[in-house]
């Protein structure tokens, strides 16, 4: 059997367990996608694994990130620059500084 394809792979299907609001980071072993819009328990929809998104920041977080530094995704959503315990979210796309509320992220796979 030869390989079929399905859709270009921007989104990906996911059916939640629980409600999930849009803009929620979704963890799935080392994919992580983001819910472009309101979710419903037990409901197929999808998150997009491709594209540019402004992240909240924890306002504790003092970091500044610089364009094309890693970034990661904790298990509570929270973006960081710290790997462990984490899962890779993407890249830093504008620099951040450490009073920004938002880091600017392109998704990587």
């Amino acid at each position: 059997m030869q390989a079929q394809f399905i859709h270009d792979g921007k989104q990906v299907d996911f059916t939640p367990d629980v409600d999930v609001p849009v803009g929620s980071i979704v963890i799935q072993g080392d994919l992580v996608g983001i819910t472009k819009r309101d979710l419903k328990a037990d409901v197929l929809g999808s998150i997009a694994v491709e594209g540019v998104f402004d992240m909240p920041k924890d306002p504790a977080d003092a970091e500044t990130y610089a364009a094309g530094q890693k970034i990661y995704a904790t298990t509570d959503g929270i973006v960081t620059e710290v790997p462990d315990g984490s899962v890779l979210l993407g890249k830093v796309v504008a620099d951040a500084a450490p009073t920004d509320n938002f880091v600017r992220v392109r998704l990587s796979q």
